[in-house]
Order: structure tokens, then sequence, then C-alpha cells
């Protein structure tokens, strides 16, 4: 296919991104990496095709190259099977009720149809509003303190407040936490209405990703809800609707939310009807697992869990011509890292107590389906896992001189990664947007939940820095777009900075001599095996 264009000013920027790279070879075979993972013909990596088959051989073709051994199930791969399931929006009808009048809802304008729960053929259903949506009785906050959901549609503003940490917030809005509680207490769907505040694209562009299909593992123990479960996105710019006659506005909810404030809780005056139409199959891909065994006698029994994803969200609909979601940061970069550290690991000869379990995980952009599969069967003994350090569009655009680790502050490998850093000029800086719930939108998340220390790092930028700006603006007209390509500047110096970095962090933690620990006041700690308490 044609691509589109490109600025004179970004083709020059990326000729000398890449002129700059012909004196750092570590840097010339990461992006390597990058332009095959990212490349058209893989048509996106989307899990459970054939593009994504091909990105899977090129990772166990390099584990091998680079002498790891095989652990998965079959040779490298962990095979997995998903159950799919697409919203076919033509054909699907949501109104909103109010007395005898019917009022029609628009699909991709007013509101999105999730793909990933299992959606009721048929509902019809009063709406509540349940303020911020959390349950987090360690931080005794509860939205749904006295709020009757039985037989309800839930509504709720993402966010939450200011006195409670981002990862705490975070883990109450993750689908193991948050459907199975809801679903529980008798609920039938929920609606959720992103805050613009924290929103990582433009409505328009959610609108078009709302056609990709959802999945969920096949298997049911590792399921989410257990059975029919309606679940949308509503516009937050025409929230007025649900929110007719109920004496709230949008403006007065949003505003109490970017003040980190608790929100309301009440009863909506409006009922919602719908029908939803469906088509489900299924497919399987593989997780991809390689070992560098350690040497100490005893430690080598126990690994260092290093996981990126491999998957991207495939062929979209087409933004200026282009329908090839390539993925080249999201997780091209993360991929392409893994395998430089591998590399390097092994091909110099570095000493290793521990082993060192590389992990490509497929499906995260399905909702962290391939980490949640591998951390419930993982191919080690699951107590042998003794850390995970997760690597997902790390975002190399400017210098390498903040790193924003998410999960530092859970465990001492938040004290690890700092150590690492300091001696290359890196400062840690905490995460400046919490109500991104980036904590518990990657694989590393899986990991916490099976007991097992994890840390994902970032580059970071100090607020309204020029980093920051480009930072965001990447999000705005990158992140999940056709423009995440290999015709996009990176910083390339960064790139072998910060894959020198994970090394030193690997090294420390594989050759210190006890395992990792949980901050003795973190939330997570409950995850933990008892016996490595």
């Amino acid at each position: 296919m044609f691509r589109r264009a490109l600025p004179s000013c970004l083709l020059v920027a990326t000729c000398l991104f890449a002129q700059a790279t012909d004196s750092s070879q570590p840097a010339k075979r990461w992006w390597a990496h990058v332009q095959y993972l990212a490349d058209d013909r893989l048509e996106g990596r989307l899990t459970g095709t054939e593009g994504y088959r091909k990105a899977a051989e090129y990772v166990a073709d390099r584990f091998k190259q680079y002498g790891l051994q095989p652990a998965g199930t079959q040779g490298y791969f962990q095979p997995v099977k998903f159950d799919v399931q697409r919203v076919i929006a033509a054909e699907s009808k949501l109104a909103l009720k109010a007395g005898a009048a019917d009022t029609s809802v628009q699909l991709g304008r007013d509101a999105l149809l999730s793909s990933r729960l299992p959606q009721p053929k048929t509902i019809e259903a009063p709406l509540v509003f349940a303020g911020y949506g959390l349950h987090i009785p360690t931080g005794n906050y509860d939205d749904f303190a006295g709020l009757d959901i039985r037989g309800k549609v839930i509504v709720y503003v993402n966010g939450g407040p200011s006195n409670i940490a981002g990862a705490l917030k975070a883990s109450a809005r993750s689908g193991q936490e948050f459907v199975s509680f809801v679903e529980g207490k008798g609920a039938l769907g929920v609606i959720t209405i992103p805050n613009p505040k924290s929103m990582d694209i433009p409505w328009p562009r959610m609108a078009l990703a709302a056609s990709q299909a959802g999945m969920r593992l096949a298997n049911p123990e590792l399921q989410d809800s257990h059975g029919p479960f309606f679940s949308a996105t509503w516009n937050p710019e025409r929230a007025e609707e649900l929110l007719a006659g109920s004496g709230h506005s949008i403006k007065e909810l949003l505003a109490l939310a970017d003040a980190g404030k608790p929100l309301p809780h009440f009863p909506l005056k409006v009922t919602l009807k719908g029908t939803v139409v469906t088509k489900d199959e299924q497919v399987e891909s593989p997780n991809i697992v390689g070992i560098l065994p350690g040497a100490d006698p005893k430690l080598k029994n126990e690994y260092v869990v290093y996981s990126a994803h491999l998957d991207h969200v495939g062929v979209g609909e087409p933004i200026n011509g282009d329908k090839i979601y390539n993925g080249a940061m999201d997780n091209a970069s993360g991929i392409a890292s893994m395998l430089e550290v591998a590399r390097t690991l092994q091909e110099e000869h570095v000493k290793l107590k521990r082993s060192i379990l590389f992990v490509a995980v497929c499906a995260e952009e399905k909702g962290l389906l391939g980490s949640r599969y591998f951390a419930a069967k993982p191919t080690v003994p699951a107590k042998a896992m003794v850390a995970n350090l997760n690597t997902d569009m790390f975002l190399p655009i400017f210098p390498l001189n903040y790193l924003t680790v998410y999960g530092a502050d859970e465990s001492t490998l938040g004290d690890d990664i700092k150590s690492a850093a300091a001696p290359m000029d890196i400062r840690l800086i905490p995460d400046s947007q919490p109500d991104r719930n980036i904590f518990i939108r990657s694989d590393q998340y899986n990991f916490i939940r099976a007991g097992v220390p994890a840390i994902m790092p970032a580059f970071g930028a100090p607020p309204n820095s020029p980093e920051e700006k480009l930072h965001a603006a990447w999000l705005k007209n990158r992140y999940h777009a056709p423009s995440d390509d290999t015709k996009q500047p990176v910083d390339f110096a960064a790139v072998a900075k910060f894959d020198k970095l994970m090394v030193m962090v690997v090294q420390r933690v594989a050759n210190a001599p006890t395992r990792p620990e949980w901050k003795v006041n973190s939330y997570f700690r409950k995850f933990a095996h008892p016996a490595t308490e």
C-alpha cells in the first residue's frame, strides 16, 4: 500500500538519527529488530494472525541464536487459546428511555460498545452513577457503600480521589478486581465516562479503534466475567444525555474529578435499552519463552522474568489512507530491547547466579491476556519466579535523563533500578498522571497478582518540560495509530543507554544474595507467596 507522505522536517530528523547510530552497533541491532517487527508485511502483529506468527518465529529464532534454551510447552512456544468477539456496531442499537420517550444513542459519536467482555444480546436496565466506581476497603474508600446496583448498569467517571495512591486506584479499576466485584453485587454492566484530562487519545481515534475485535482467554477460570456483562464507554462531550434530570452536570463532575475530590452517588433518571450484535470465533497464538541459565548451583533454580509484549492491534480503520497499525514503539521497541539484553548477557558472558526467563507475550493489547495466562500457568515453578522486569513502549523519543518506574514504590526492585540508574545520571521521577492507570495497563500487573514483585520503566519527563510536550504529542498523534511506524524520530543514543541500564538491573537482581521483597506498606504484598514472606 502507499504510505502517506511525511513532512520534510521529519524525514530530515529521521535521517539525522540514522546517521547518529552508525558508530553504535547495539542501537543499530535494536533498530533492525524494530524494522522487521514493524514492517507492513507483518500487518500490525495482531494476536491470532499470520503477521503475529511471523513475529513469533522471528523472536524464537533470535532466542535460539542468542543461546537461550527453549522454555515453552512446545519448544520456545506456549500456545494460548482465545475466544474472540467482534461487536457489529452497524447492527447494534442503544437508546436512553426517560418516561415514555426514547432517545436514540449514536454509536461512534455518543458511545462505544466494548468487545472484551461477552456482551448480552439485549439489555434494559436502570442506570446508577457510582462516582469513580472504586471499591478500596484498605484505603477506606468505597463508591458502592449504601448504593443499590443489583439489576442496574453502573456509570462512573475514570479517576479517583487525590489522597489515594495511583497504584491502588489503578488496581481497583482492573478487570480482575472490578468486574468480579460488581458482577457479584448483581450489576448487569458498566458505562465508563473517560476524563478528558487523562485520555490518551482523542475520542475520534477511540471511535476508530472500536471496530477492533476483543478477546478473552478460552479458559473459564481465567475470565473476568461469568456470563454476559454489558460494557460501554461514553463520550464525555455527550454525557449530559446520561445525567438528564439528575440535578448534576458533567461539567460539575469533571471539575470535582480534576480537583481530586470525591464524587457524589445517585440514581440516574434514564433507563438503558439496547441490542448488541456480535460475531464470535476462536484463535490461538503463542507466548515465546526462553531461558538463560544461571551459574549458581542453588540460585539457578530461581528466575528473573524479563517480559515484553509482541502483539499490536493489526489492521484497522485507515487514518490518512494508512490502515496498518505497525506498533514500532508499542511494542516492537520493547521486544527489541529484550532481544538486545539477551544477546548482551550471552555474548559478553555476563556472570549471573539466577536464571533469566525471557517471555514475549501475546494479546497484551486485548487486556494483558498472554501474560495472565503465563502467570497462571508458568512453564517454570511459580514460586521460583522472583522478579519481573517488564518493558512496554518505553518511548525513546528524547534523551534518557529521567525514568518513571511503575511499581518502584512497591518492592525493592525500585531500589535496584534507582541504584543502577544513578551512575548513569538517570533520575527516577514519580508518575505525573496516575489516573491514566498505566500501572495496571501492562503485563507486569499479572506478575504482581501472581505474587511476583515487578516494575516497568519508561522514559520520564518533568512537568511542563519540552519532553513532556513531546510525550503528550506522541500519544495524541501516534499511539495506536498507523503513524507509530519506522518513519518517526528516535533517539538512538537514549536507546543504547536504556538497554545498558536494563542489563545492569538484570545483573543486579540476578546476583543479589536474596530475592526482591515487597515493601512493608505495599498494598500488593497481599499477593506474595507465603513461602517468600
